[in-house]
């Protein structure tokens, strides 16, 4: 069979399917389904568990990991105002890195049979079915695992007394990125900042998918040249 005459069924658990697709892996997983029922992963009850996480996990799960970094700082001599700083540097850190892991990570071009199939876990498929509200957020048994080298980083960028606090911060803008990620999907803003916000992300999927990679914020869009051109500037060309 030709990769590119694949069909991917719905009715099955797809992840084992997608890399059947090949070089048109690209087309069907930027071409997304609109349904807050989600797809199923995996035949295993056991790892089609581990994909599925309720958006209020992140802030219980995380948010004591965050407190409990900060006040070790505390305790080791740290002063409010330079906690203040250093756990602001360290959500400056995660806007960036959530950045880059968007642009260079989540959007790599795959076509091969187990990038496919990867990419689809880490991104494609949230791309496909952006409205999945059990997989929009990020598993905490993945998050997990890669605490361990973010917190080797962060410890290579500061002193023993500041790390945690350091830590804590990077931690901090995670939480707030995930839990924007959910709200942006599903939630109805009326103020003015959150509403600009949610059509930001959502023109990512619907309108122009290789550009605005800010889920936070705008910033680094605009720091790296990646912000999504108006629609009147589109038109006019």
């Amino acid at each position: 069979m030709v990769a590119q005459e694949f069909i991917v069924d719905l009715d099955k658990p797809l992840v084992f399917q997608v890399g059947h697709l090949g070089e048109a892996y690209q087309e069907w997983v930027h071409q997304p389904i609109v349904s807050k029922e989600g797809p199923r992963f995996f035949e295993s009850d056991f790892w089609e568990f581990l994909t599925r996480t309720v958006w209020w996990a992140i802030p219980v799960i995380w948010l004591p990991v965050v407190c409990w970094n900060i006040s070790v700082s505390m305790r080791m001599g740290c002063s409010l105002p330079e906690i203040a700083l250093i756990v602001a540097f360290g959500i400056l850190i995660w806007t960036l890195l959530e950045y880059f892991l968007h642009r260079f990570l989540f959007h790599i071009k795959t076509k091969s049979y187990w990038g496919n199939t990867m990419h689809y876990l880490l991104h494609g498929c949230h791309h496909k079915h952006p409205m999945d509200g059990l997989r929009l957020v990020f598993p905490p048994a993945a998050a997990t695992v890669l605490c361990v080298p973010f917190w080797n980083l962060l410890k290579l960028m500061s002193t023993p007394s500041t790390t945690p606090a350091l830590f804590g911060g990077f931690l901090l803008g995670y939480v707030m990125y995930d839990v924007t990620h959910y709200y942006l999907h599903h939630g109805q803003p009326t103020s003015v900042v959150p509403r600009n916000l949610k059509k930001y992300h959502l023109n990512h999927h619907f309108r122009i998918q290789n550009k605005g990679f800010g889920i936070t914020s705008s910033l680094w869009d605009k720091v790296f040249g990646t912000l999504p051109p108006s629609k009147s500037a589109q038109k006019s060309k």
